[in-house]
């Protein structure tokens, strides 16, 4: 006889294994069903490049030979730059039927031309709609109706060690399919800001750039951007731009043409346990603020330098990459609320967060600065800042570039000296570093945060590059 308690449980068990079954897709099943949703995309580029006048390409094994033993004679040697078509390929994937297709910015970018081929073989020229380096993400639309279009998951549902599949076109290889599992969420670059990555070991390599993520329910959960690699191929490493990141970008490149993200106007760094442990945090948390720009909407709200910021518009702070994403998600004009702790207490203040600028103006702005040998803009510190580091003087690093990068220098730290000669004008740094032999090393005395620490600054040829 049948225990009917034991018996409902059972059976309400099974249902619902069952459901979840039924909700998780065969790999093959979802290639199946989404395959035709995920194009290849080839690209003309016009590239310079000066004259070689040798017989073979560059692509051919002999090349290397002939530039060897046979190099430029003559007046072709130096002479004038000549126009090349580049190729490139990468991968996109439907988004509507009326064809608009989502991709990366570094596929179409500088694209004098752009192909679209779909699984059936058909062929169109795409027009890019807009892109977004900063997310690198692009979207084109191709004249064609009734295609087949992925559906669209939510990437804050993933759990790390959630199957996953890509579908793209690496080396040219049209809708190859790799499966793997997500390896850590959230995950930021050095030289991204604005993208919490989704890390995968999903085979990425060249050609699949712009395609897509599937989670096992069939849906689009991120765009395949780029792998980390040593040798050039796939090792192991995959990151992917989360799908409502690059949605959000889509829709306001379909609409407006371009991107608008929040801006504060700072210059930030990690909290590390002896910064904690200096500024009277429970423990190491937050964003610290190394620099305010001036007339920024962070110095207007009085925001200060030394401060750590630990919430943003209500949201947590937990490490310094978390702030960049938050601020650029809010949309400029917003009135928010930032927690900061601030000489051993929290304090919230009011900021209007103001509009990113754009890429052609901030570099504009770093045109405009001027680099000492070594690789790095200074600028001499004002009164209150001299003031409130309790310093008599000191540099303020703007940009680090070059040797100043690879000697681990930052921005917002502070030069107090040079070869154990204190500095206070920019003029007096030049001078210093001017008689550093190339190959050679400065000891540069640097501020950071409530500590100081001696940087060995090596000179460099190419010092500034």
């Amino acid at each position: 006889m049948k225990h009917p308690v034991l018996g409902g449980v059972l059976g309400a068990a099974l249902l619902f294994a069952a459901s979840v079954q039924a909700a998780v897709m065969d790999v093959a099943d979802l290639v199946e069903k989404n395959g035709p949703s995920v194009v290849n995309i080839s690209t003309t580029k016009i590239v310079k490049k000066s004259p070689d006048f040798f017989p073979v390409p560059e692509d051919d094994e002999v090349f290397d030979f002939f530039r060897k033993f046979f190099p430029p004679q003559g007046p072709q040697r130096g002479g004038p730059m000549r126009e090349i078509p580049a190729r490139g390929e990468g991968s996109g994937f439907i988004l509507s039927s009326d064809g608009y297709i989502l991709t990366n910015a570094h596929v179409v970018d500088g694209a004098e031309e752009v192909t679209v081929k779909l699984t059936d073989k058909r062929k169109f020229t795409a027009k890019v709609i807009g892109y977004d380096s900063r997310s690198d993400i692009a979207i084109i639309k191709i004249n064609a109706n009734n295609l087949p279009n992925v559906s669209i998951g939510d990437p804050d549902k993933l759990r790390v060690g959630e199957a996953v599949v890509a579908i793209g076109s690496p080396f040219g290889f049209e809708n190859s399919v790799t499966a793997g599992i997500v390896s850590a969420k959230g995950g930021s670059l050095p030289s991204e800001s604005y993208v919490p990555f989704i890390q995968t070991d999903v085979a990425v390599n060249p050609g699949n750039s712009g395609g897509p993520l599937f989670n096992m329910r069939g849906e689009v959960v991120g765009v395949n951007s780029q792998m980390h690699s040593r040798s050039g191929g796939y090792q192991g490493v995959s990151f992917s731009i989360p799908i409502d990141l690059a949605m959000d970008v889509a829709n306001q490149l379909k609409t407006s043409g371009k991107v608008s993200r929040g801006w504060l106007g700072v210059s930030i760094q990690e909290v590390s346990s002896d910064l904690a442990e200096s500024f009277g945090l429970d423990r190491p948390r937050g964003a610290l603020i190394a620099e305010v720009q001036e007339d920024s909407p962070a110095a207007k709200a009085g925001l200060e330098s030394s401060d750590v910021v630990l919430k943003f518009d209500g949201k947590p702070i937990e490490n310094s990459g978390d702030l960049p994403r938050v601020v650029g998600n809010t949309k400029p004009g917003s009135k928010v609320g930032v927690h900061v702790w601030r000489k051993g207490a929290l304090k919230e203040i009011p900021v209007t967060v103001g509009d990113l600028p754009t890429e052609d103006r901030v570099a504009s702005i770093k045109a405009q600065k001027s680099y000492s040998r070594g690789g790095l803009a200074l600028s001499e510190l004002t009164g209150q800042q001299k003031r409130e580091l309790k310093v008599g003087g000191g540099l303020l690093v703007e940009e680090a570039t070059g040797d100043a990068v690879r000697a681990g220098i930052r921005v917002g730290d502070i030069i107090l000296a040079v070869n154990n000669t204190e500095v206070r004008t920019v003029e007096q740094f030049r001078k210093l570093i001017a008689v550093v032999p190339v190959g050679k090393s400065a000891a540069i005395l640097v501020r950071r945060g409530d500590s100081s620490l001696y940087v060995p600054l090596k000179i460099t040829a190419n010092g500034n590059e």
